[in-house]
């Protein structure tokens, strides 16, 4: 890991990568990959980076990541938007 970490950041260097260029696509990456971990959950996120989730919520902001992406689309659907099973529907309309 360390090598390959070494021959990213020489590669970088003599491709004439700013610093700051490099450190925030290296933030960008870093959070991605937790957020995708974790379904788009920023609290468990935070807590697997060790940092406060309004933290993590700034860092996402500033470097305009969408988390919407990570989030799972498994999701409940809302109350009103449930369907009744058609036993259930039954008994609704009989009462």
């Amino acid at each position: 890991m360390k090598d390959q970490l070494e021959a990213l950041v020489a590669q970088m260097y003599s491709s004439g990568i700013l610093y700051s260029e490099a450190v925030r696509e290296f933030k960008k990456r870093f959070i991605m990959n937790v957020l995708q971990q974790n379904k788009g959950n920023q609290c468990k996120a935070a807590r697997e980076l060790g940092m406060h989730r309004n933290t993590l919520s700034r860092t996402i902001t500033e470097l305009k990541l969408d988390v919407k992406q990570f989030r799972d689309m498994g999701r409940r659907p809302v109350r009103s938007e449930k369907t009744l099973p058609v036993d259930k529907l039954e008994k609704k309309i009989v009462r």
